[in-house]
This record gives C-alpha cells, structure tokens and sequence, in this order.
C-alpha cells in the first residue's frame, strides 16, 4: 500500500514537471526574435547610426562621446570625486580639527568622574563637534572666501584653489604640532630636515599624522590633571570608610555622589570647555 503511494506522488511529480517544459518551450518557440523588427532600416535610422540628428520625427538622440585627449575632467568624474570627498568627511574633520582633542578630554572626564555612560556618547561628540565649529569657525570662513567661493565662480582653478585652501589648515596643524612629531613622521617617509627650508616644504602627508599624535599628547596631559581632584576624593573615601571598618562597601558608591557635587561646584563644564578652547590660542 505505502508503495503505491509513493509511485502515486513519483508520476504526479514527473507529469508537473513535463507539463512545466512543454509550456516553457511552447512560449519560446512561439515568442518572435527581437531582430526580426530591426532586418529592415529606413534612412533616418541610417542617418540616426552615423550621428546625424533626425528633423522628422519626435524620438530621443542619445550620443555617448569621449574624453580622450581632454585635459579637462567631466562633470561625471568631478561629481565622483566629490562624492569621494563627501564620504571621508568624518575622518577629514576628525584628522585636521580640533576635534580629536576635544572628545578625548570628554572621555577622561567622564571616566574620571565615574558616571559611566553619562553623558551618553552622543551627547560627548555632539558637543564637540559644536566646540570645534565654534573653533575652527574663522579658519572655514577662510577657506570659504580665498579658495571655494573664487573657485566657484570660475576665477581661479582646481589647483589653485586646494593650495589655497589648505594654506589656513596647515597654519593652525602647525600651530598646535611639536617638532619632535613632525621630526617623526618626516623620518618615517625619508624626508630629510635638509630638503626643508620652511614649513611650506612639509607635505601634508607628514603634518597630518603628526598633528594628531601631538593632540593626543595635549588630549592626555589634559586627562591626567583632570584625574587628579578625583582620585583625592577616591583616597579620602576609601580611607573613611577603612577606618570604619566597613570594607565590603564599594568606595565608588559613596565617593560618586562628592564627585559630582565637586564638579558642579567648581562649575566643571565651563571650566573645561573655556580651558580646551584657550588651548588652541
């Protein structure tokens, strides 16, 4: 009985696939070629093949041409690199503002404090990022009236306009740049310090990287001394409550409470942000 089930189902299966081919191929062979419409061509389809625009009817030309030979770059190849240029923004504005040194103080100050993830991470890099348009404000104003508006109105070309433009950019990374950094990175890409006569001869390849490990000195050296009021409450706490005997208490959970209530006395985020800001005059 099973076996006749089976065998059932097995010529069932073979019948849904056979009747499945049959359409298909009778869809095929029934379907007309598509170049069977383009066996005959009239002269204005001639004329259309070899690049002469039709006047006697309403069709679309469509003419692909070639910058070969073309010094010039397309509107295509522009918007590409714009788009390119776009999508490294982010690190663009991480890597030559002030931002880096900015966030990496929050961090350290909300680690020293002990809340944890209060402020959330949004709330440390939104305010930053407004810390460094508040900072960087004049040097965009710049680059805004010197390179991209005389660019835009045809007055000076590509080039000239990306040197003018990372001129007020390599003043302010150098500005905030040690010696010994850049001494670094022009080491690393064999670049001796006889071959530059000026900070104009750096590249930016070299003021780049430079820049950002001399910020995250800064950034450190920042953190530390904000460390340093905290961890005294840290040591006070802890000796207290040592003394008291009541050792299975975490000191963190009654040493948080006085930090904070230290840190709005002292009224900690003007302080820090004034601070951070004058750092960068």
């Amino acid at each position: 009985m099973i076996d006749k089930i089976k065998s059932s189902k097995n010529i069932k299966k073979i019948l849904r696939t056979a009747l499945f081919c049959t359409m298909f191929l009778l869809i095929f062979f029934s379907s007309r070629p598509a170049y069977v419409a383009a066996t005959k061509v009239d002269k204005i389809t001639q004329d259309e093949i070899g690049g002469n625009a039709d006047s006697d009817d309403n069709t679309l030309d469509l003419n692909i041409t070639s910058n070969a030979g073309s010094v010039k770059l397309e509107s295509t190849l522009e918007i590409l690199i714009l788009l390119t240029i776009l999508s490294l923004a982010p690190s663009i504005l991480i890597m030559v503002t002030s931002f880096t040194r900015i966030i990496v103080v929050f961090h350290f100050l909300r680690t020293a404090i002990g809340t944890q993830t209060t402020p959330p991470n949004q709330v440390l890099v939104s305010l930053a990022l407004f810390i460094t348009l508040a900072i960087m404000s004049p040097i965009f104003t710049e680059i805004n009236s010197d390179a991209v508006q005389p660019y835009m109105k045809g007055k000076i070309t590509q080039e000239a306009a990306i040197k003018t433009g990372t001129k007020p950019l390599r003043k302010f990374m150098l500005k905030q740049t040690r010696d010994k950094d850049l001494k670094l990175f022009m080491d690393i890409n064999k670049k001796s310090s006889k071959d530059v006569k000026s900070y104009d001869d750096i590249s930016l390849a070299i003021i780049v990287p430079a820049f950002i490990i001399s910020e995250l000195r800064t950034a450190f050296i920042i953190g530390f001394l904000i460390y340093l009021p905290f961890i005294v409450i840290d040591m006070v706490v802890a000796s207290t409550l040592m003394s008291m005997g009541m050792m299975m208490l975490p000191p963190t959970t009654i040493s948080l409470p006085f930090k904070i209530l230290l840190f709005i006395l002292a009224d900690g985020w003007n302080l820090i942000v004034g601070q951070l800001v004058r750092s960068f005059n």
